[in-house]
């Protein structure tokens, strides 16, 4: 059996059906499908969101197949004329774990980062879920920070 090839896309206005699927597998991956999929927003609503210049959506494919991927936004700062990127959700498909994919988006994700002059990407990780600090440790900086949900 050969080695399995995955390449990496990032989502355009023209891939709303790679978009869907990515929506599926984050909710499985994230064991709530109901958000991820049971109001769904309208097509419309979506390819304008992929057309907005501060959305990042990249896939891993297996031939046609999202198999994993990630959302980010665009953050420009205020402070100094610069951006930034913060990792929104990232998600692999449980039978494609362990193979680098998320290693392999998140590189893509430096890629682009680097395009539009982005000096840093920041995600956020959850303790109870070890294989993403670790892959996060890898990867970067550890900070401690706090987080606050505050309702509207």
């Amino acid at each position: 059996m050969g080695k399995i090839e995955y390449t990496y896309k990032q989502l355009t206005v023209s891939d709303l059906e790679f978009f869907k699927q990515l929506l599926r597998v984050f909710g499985e991956a994230f064991e709530d499908v109901p958000t991820y999929q049971d109001h769904l927003p309208s097509d419309e609503y979506l390819v304008n969101l992929l057309g907005k210049p501060h959305f990042i959506a990249l896939i891993a494919l297996q031939g046609q197949e999202v198999v994993g991927g990630l959302a980010a936004y665009v953050l420009e700062k205020f402070e100094q004329d610069r951006k930034e990127i913060y990792i929104y959700d990232l998600a692999i498909a449980s039978a494609h774990r362990r193979k680098g994919l998320a290693t392999g988006l998140i590189n893509k994700l430096k890629e682009i980062a680097q395009e539009i002059k982005a000096y840093v990407i920041f995600v956020q990780a959850d303790p109870p879920d070890m294989p993403a600090v670790k892959l996060y440790e890898s990867l970067g900086t550890r900070e401690e920070v706090y987080h606050f949900d505050i309702p509207v």
